[in-house]
Formats: C-alpha cells, structure tokens, sequence
C-alpha cells in the first residue's frame, strides 16, 4: 500500500525535540501543523505564556509532560519539575502561583483524585493555576482506555468546601490548542484554578492544529496578588487557614459572588442542526464528536436531529438548554459514563422535556453507527417522525 498523503499545507511534526522549538516561531502562524492531542495542550500553554509545569507519570497523557519538558529547557526561565508525587505536584502550583506565573499541571483520573486538596487550597487562596485531566478508564485504578466517568469530580469541585472550577471540554485537536489559552486566560482574570477535560483518545490523536502569536510572559497585566517582597508597599498575606467562623463565612460568599459572575460572563456551548431538530442529542469532548457523527447519518434518513455540545461542563449552558426546551421536547445524553453530565441536564431541564438516555463507560468506545441506530430506535419510539 502506498503511503497516505498529507493534506497540503499541513507539516507533520512527530519529533519533541523539533515540536519544542515552535514557540519560537519556527512555523509561521498561519501554518497547520500535524500533532497528537497532549502535544497541542503542550504547545499552547506554552505560547499562553506557561512558564512553571509540575507534573507525576500516569498513563495516558505522559506525552504531555514529556513535550512540556522539551519546551521548557528551551526557555530562558522556563521549568519543568517531575514532582515525586500528585500531592507535591499540586501543592507546587501554590507557590509558583503566589510568584506571579502561569502554570500547569496534568495527570489522568487517580492522579486527579489525589490533586484534589490542592486544587481547593488554589480556590481558597484565589490562585490562578491551570489543570490538565485527561481521563481514563475508572473507577479505581480501570484502565488506560479513553472514558468520561470524571464529569462529577470535575464539575463538583472535587474537593472539600464550597467552590467551584472552571470546567473546559474541547472535542479536538483546534480546541485543545484555543481552550488551553482560554484556560490560561480565564484562570487569570478570575483567580481561579481551570481544568481542561480530556481523554486518552483526544490525548493520542493527531490532527492539524494552527497555533496563535505566543504570549510574552513579561507583557501580561500585572497581578495584585504577587508575593515578590514588600518594598516600598504594606505586606501580601495569602492564606486558606481562617479560623474565626466569620472571616470564613466573607470569603465564601465572595468566592459564590465571583462564581456567579463567571457563570454570567463565559457560559458556552456549540450547537449543530438544531434550528428545525425534534430531537436534540447532548454529548461533550469525544462523546460529542462521535454523535456528530451519528447526526449527519440520521439526517441523512431524513430524521430531524440536532446536537448541542457544551463547551463549559461547569459553568453548565442550563439556560441555553432551557431555551432550546421551548422548541424541543426530546432529548437524548449520550455519554461515555454511566450517566454524570445527565444530572446536570435533568437540573436544567426542570421536567420541561422528555430525556433519554445511553452511554457505555469503562473505556468502551461508541461508533457513530451504533449512536445512529440508537437515535433512529428513539426517535421512532417517540413518534417524532408525526407532525
């Protein structure tokens, strides 16, 4: 068989050694260039001005670290630090944070687990941080097989006490390269720590991806919160520790001010044919690529389908979702779990709509096909053929 061609414009960049030298503009902007997903997360937080990456191996995403280490020897004040675990990792992001850099951490399902208590530690202290999550196989210790059974560690917080995190799902390679910035970028405007849920196909597959200008770390906005000596300035304190019951009482509130202010101000989601849909397919990340597929069959049948894809897990499109509700009143959650995105769907929903359900967890991968053949069964169940 002969070898299959690229497509034109597109270089196909597999080495880390050479792949670590784009920052540097090697490759003109407007070019695509060919790489797996970790890479592209790689990349990109990089060019968002990522400067500190503390990390501990856990398959599937240790591509990441790798890439991320290549990168930052390539930096003047670049660093990469392979923590000697989850915990130290985490708690690592606290104090480059308090120094004043973006920074970054990735791990997969039980390393996340373990990340936990730091994550709450960077919300309590309002420190902007980034965390990379792409999920397998669970629960437990699973498998490596791509799986989306972390919907409600992400979306809940995770942790101890009451407050949230920004949750971002990209469905592919061009995502993964703008919602990283994005990342960076909301977790520094909001002082608070990001996660970018992922999975260990997104992980794996090579995509064309362009990247944007980089982001010169000394031209970013300065940030109130830097520890950097208190010369000719009153002293910074920033701690998680409040041990009188109304200090804790003020900052909670006014961390639940500032979540409803993010909730107002980024809540995103993507729609695909719903204006005339009967039946509206929700699904994020992967889940959401495969039913995009399923869709494009269906309406070949001449079902009238649609797909809405969140963008923000949390905050949550519930609004969007309500709005469509007037128009709609099937909708089917497909998910790779067992069902966690579907309790979010059924709060928004409120009873407004009839919801369905499938999904297939434990690292079992759904084929456009199948979610076709499921779609089609429903959608005649339901009558929604009839006018």
């Amino acid at each position: 068989m002969g070898a299959k061609r690229r497509p034109q414009g597109v270089q196909d960049v597999h080495s880390v050694q050479l792949s670590a030298l784009m920052w540097q503009s090697r490759f003109i902007v407007t070019e695509k260039v060919l790489m797996r997903g970790s890479h592209v997360i790689g990349e990109a937080a990089v060019r968002a001005g990522c400067r500190f990456y503390a990390g501990y191996p856990i398959t599937p995403q240790n591509e990441l670290a790798e890439y991320v280490s290549g990168a930052m020897a390539k930096l003047e004040h670049g660093t990469f630090i392979q923590a000697e675990s989850e915990l130290a990792a985490i708690n690592m992001l606290i104090g480059a944070s308090m120094a004043g850099a973006r920074c970054m951490t990735s791990s997969s399902s039980p390393g996340i687990s373990l990340k936990q208590e730091g994550i709450s530690y960077l919300a309590a202290q309002e420190l902007p941080s980034v965390i990379i999550n792409t999920m397998r196989g669970g629960p437990g210790l699973g498998n490596i097989a791509p799986s989306q059974g972390d919907y409600f560690q992400a979306t809940r917080g995770g942790g101890h006490g009451d407050y949230r995190t920004i949750v971002l799902a990209p469905s592919g390679g061009q995502e993964l390269a703008d919602l990283t910035r994005k990342a960076f970028e909301y977790a520094d405007r909001y002082r608070t720590p990001v996660m970018i849920l992922g999975d260990g196909m997104m992980g794996q597959m090579m995509e064309p991806v362009q990247f944007p200008e980089p982001v010169d770390p000394d031209k970013l906005p300065l940030k109130p919160w830097l520890l950097d000596g208190a010369k000719g300035r009153p002293s910074r304190i920033i701690k998680s520790l409040l041990l009188d019951p109304n200090s804790e009482e003020s900052r909670n509130w006014k961390l639940m001010r500032k979540y409803e202010a993010i909730a107002r101000e980024i809540t995103s989601c993507d729609n695909y044919m719903t204006t005339d849909a009967r039946l509206v397919i929700i699904a994020y990340g992967t889940a959401a690529r495969i039913a995009k597929g399923a869709v494009k069959r269906v309406r070949d049948m001449g079902l009238k389908v649609g797909l809405l894809r969140p963008v923000t897990l949390w905050p949550f499109p519930a609004g969007m979702l309500r709005e469509m509700s007037r128009l709609v009143k099937d909708f089917m959650v497909f998910e790779m779990s067992t069902g966690q995105m579907l309790e979010d769907v059924k709060l928004s929903l409120e009873g407004r709509s009839n919801i369905h359900f499938y999904g297939r967890p434990g690292g079992i991968i759904s084929t456009p096909d199948e979610i076709a053949k499921v779609i089609n069964s429903l959608y005649h169940r339901q009558h929604l053929e009839e006018d």
